[in-house]
């Protein structure tokens, strides 16, 4: 339950059940509870939270009636659709239950949910309360979504194969490949997402210095206030968002480490790879005579829990002390130790603004979604990380970590991710884009909360 104390008014949020969409609402629970706000949670019953970590929220679980269908990575759109059409009316519920008990200083003031949960619009109007969208991606990728209709209007969707490295008019650096969904049968979801709906505001968990020119267009577009108050994780005061259970005893480890040697490697909670890609994987991190810290989480392989166990036994020898593998890793942390010098990443927004803020290079192997928008502007535009082709065999990987662990091109994108990490300090600090932009959503709020009936 949540310390009450004296607080100003309640924010609702409605995050979604996947880790990259969890830990950037509570993050921005956090930072508003913080500036005085009490904090409801509104949760799927499906890869809850866990409320005892956060005992200054009160966690509210919806039936969300997905625990018969397969939730598999490869399965997410109808989870995501039973989730919207299944949680509307336990919120609806709890929502009255709430506005008919609440006290004048304890007043619901606003609903702030994830584009992913966009059944919360409709009880919000039904409620007749004001909300606020968060976005957890980058701002170029919803540019990209919203120039969906123009590429299918002038054939881009879908290219031929043999068209896929083509540029994109007016989206560069993407090519084809790149946009931020496979094909058609994305787009019905694709249009609920990019969707403003009657929303009062949008807030994004990024940089204004970083993304100025996406985020002057979509203010264009949405004509309703844009709030980026990123990077959350440097605005919020610390906790732990993880669903799943970090294995510290990484830190140990990397601590016996030279400075800048560590080659550390995560897909990210959703991403999959095959038996001969994991293989390959082994082999050319083996072969690149690197230290590596590699999180093999489970089910990173389909259908097994205990990936390590997939290793031929002569590479596990060949590997021995110079490679640490752990099941799943404390992220900031280990990006933060100055043990650690590139990151192996599939590019998920919050894994890419973490990176950037310690100053660390890449290794770019996106996966899905936002992250092949995120992979092209890490490599070509803010030029901090390199490009790891569809074909992943040992020779590739082994060259691409030594071109950033220890060639001068790698020198060269740590400097710069070393100078982006400095802007992004000052963003955060008083006086800085993100701080002064937090402040606006302060004030933005109370005067949403101003206007409802007493």
């Amino acid at each position: 339950m949540e310390n009450q104390g004296t607080r100003r008014c309640r924010v609702v949020l409605v995050p979604p059940p996947f880790q990259g969409h969890i830990t950037p609402m509570l993050q921005l629970g956090a930072i508003l509870h913080s500036k005085g706000f009490s904090i409801t949670v509104a949760h799927t019953e499906f890869n809850a939270p866990d409320s005892s970590k956060h005992p200054e929220f009160f966690f509210l679980p919806l039936s969300d009636n997905v625990s018969d269908i397969d939730s598999s990575f490869w399965n997410l759109l109808e989870v995501i659709t039973a989730i919207n059409v299944n949680c509307k009316e336990p919120l609806q519920r709890y929502l009255v239950q709430m506005m008919e008990k609440q006290e004048p200083h304890d007043q619901v003031c606003c609903i702030i949910y994830d584009s992913i949960m966009y059944f919360t619009d409709a009880v919000a109007n039904h409620m007749k309360l004001p909300s606020i969208i968060l976005r957890t991606t980058c701002a170029f990728n919803f540019v990209a979504w919203h120039a969906t209709p123009r590429l299918l209007a002038e054939g881009y969707i879908p290219l031929p194969e043999s068209l896929s490295n083509e540029l994109l008019p007016g989206l560069h650096p993407l090519r084809s490949k790149d946009l931020p969904f496979t094909g058609t049968g994305e787009l019905e979801l694709l249009e609920e997402l990019r969707k403003i709906r009657s929303s009062a505001a949008v807030v994004w968990n990024t940089v204004d210095f970083l993304e100025h020119s996406s985020l002057l267009q979509l203010q264009q577009q949405y004509q309703i206030p844009i709030f980026s108050i990123g990077p959350l994780h440097k605005m919020a005061p610390a906790l732990t968002t993880s669903l799943l259970k970090e294995d510290t005893s990484c830190v140990a480890w990397l601590d016996k480490q030279a400075p800048n040697s560590v080659i550390y490697v995560s897909m990210g909670s959703l991403a999959m790879v095959d038996k001969k890609e994991l293989t390959e994987t082994a082999w050319g991190l083996a072969n690149s005579d690197q230290p590596f810290l590699w999180v093999m989480r489970a089910g990173l392989v389909d259908g097994s829990d205990q990936c390590v166990d997939l290793l031929p036994k002569d590479l596990k020898e060949k590997i021995g002390e110079r490679g640490h593998i752990v099941k799943w890793a404390p992220q900031k942390e280990v990006l933060a130790h100055r043990a650690v010098g590139g990151f192996w990443s599939h590019c998920g927004w919050n894994s890419t603004l973490e990176s950037i803020c310690e100053g660390v290079p890449m290794i770019c192997r996106p996966g899905f979604s936002d992250q092949k928008v995120n992979s092209r502007f890490l490599t070509h535009i803010w030029r901090v990380g390199l490009e790891m082709e569809n074909v992943v065999e040992r020779r590739g990987i082994e060259r691409a970590i030594r071109r950033l662990m220890v060639e001068k091109e790698g020198e060269e994108m740590r400097q710069r991710a070393n100078e982006l990490g400095q802007k992004f300090k000052f963003c955060v600090q008083k006086g800085g884009s993100s701080y002064n932009s937090l402040n606006d959503l302060e004030e933005f709020i109370l005067s949403q909360s101003s206007s409802l009936p007493k």
